[in-house]
């Protein structure tokens, strides 16, 4: 069972692999920027082109992520913002995060990064408080590792959700990729 919804995911995101295989070196790095804002991660990811599958591009982009020094760590956190709730969020909900927020940049010196892939909106506001009260507990060693790590799983949501824009016949041309921001 796995193995045919693994080859569904990647027959959906083929076309778009093909598309994002064909960009321009700079193109590819431009738009991986916005998946990870390591610009040794992106350059990493475009130099390793092409990509036989959606599988090799995520096993590229984790083995990329656990590389980073410690410098690219920080300058692909300082290229991240924290995670918002939708509008429909409640106000008292809103106003906690962003107290949350701010207290968190303030001791860890960046914003809180956590992927929310696969839960449902409705989850996401529980799961974002908990989660950054939680980790307002950790030392600063400890929360880089793990903001790493969150990091790592964001950009993989992010590459699937960018061959999912380029499978798409009315998906961005290759200028246009380079507005293309995904959410984490």
């Amino acid at each position: 069972m796995r193995e045919k919804s693994a080859a569904r995911s990647d027959s959906s995101h083929g076309s778009g692999l093909t598309r994002f295989n064909a960009l321009s070196p700079e193109t590819a790095q431009a738009v991986l920027m916005h998946c990870c804002g390591s610009r040794r991660w992106a350059h990493r990811l475009a130099a390793h082109r092409p990509y036989p599958d959606s599988g090799a591009l995520l096993a590229a982009a984790d083995e990329a992520s656990y590389d980073l020094s410690q410098p690219d760590l920080s300058e692909a956190l300082a290229a991240e913002f924290s995670v918002e709730l939708g509008h429909g969020a409640p106000y008292a909900a809103l106003l906690a995060l962003d107290a949350a927020h701010a207290e968190y940049e303030r001791k860890f010196g960046h914003a809180f990064v956590i992927c929310l892939a696969g839960h449902p909106p409705e989850e996401q506001a529980d799961q974002l408080l908990g989660a950054i009260r939680r980790r307002m507990g950790h030392e600063v060693d400890e929360e880089r590792a793990i903001s790493a790590d969150e990091l790592r799983r964001v950009a993989q949501a992010r590459l699937l959700d960018l061959t999912r824009r380029l499978t798409s016949a009315n998906g961005p041309s290759a200028p246009e990729i380079g507005l293309f921001a995904p959410v984490g």
